[in-house]
């Protein structure tokens, strides 16, 4: 009898893309909370709109920033791995 073998087939794109597609679900949670919010104390449309903005690139700059000191720590743990997994050899 022959045999084939099991072939699995994942998606192939770069991680990036599923961090985007996390991060977008993630960024528009908050800033549409707080623009319920404050549309419910503030009068001004302006203040709404800039503040939701503002939150917009406070929320972008840190889920940058942790997904590259996560993406930095992962790079280093498996190279610290690595080295310990050569020397063993």
């Amino acid at each position: 009898m022959k045999h084939n073998p099991h072939r699995e087939h994942h998606f192939s794109a770069s991680e990036m893309v599923r961090d985007v597609v996390i991060g977008m679900s993630d960024g528009l949670t908050v800033p549409f909370a707080l623009a319920a919010g404050l549309s419910g104390s503030v009068e001004s449309t302006a203040i709404v709109v800039t503040a939701g903005f503002a939150e917009i690139v406070a929320g972008s700059i840190a889920m940058g920033l942790g997904g590259y000191l996560a993406a930095k720590t992962d790079a280093e743990h498996y190279q610290s791995e690595l080295i310990q997994v050569r020397s063993q050899s």
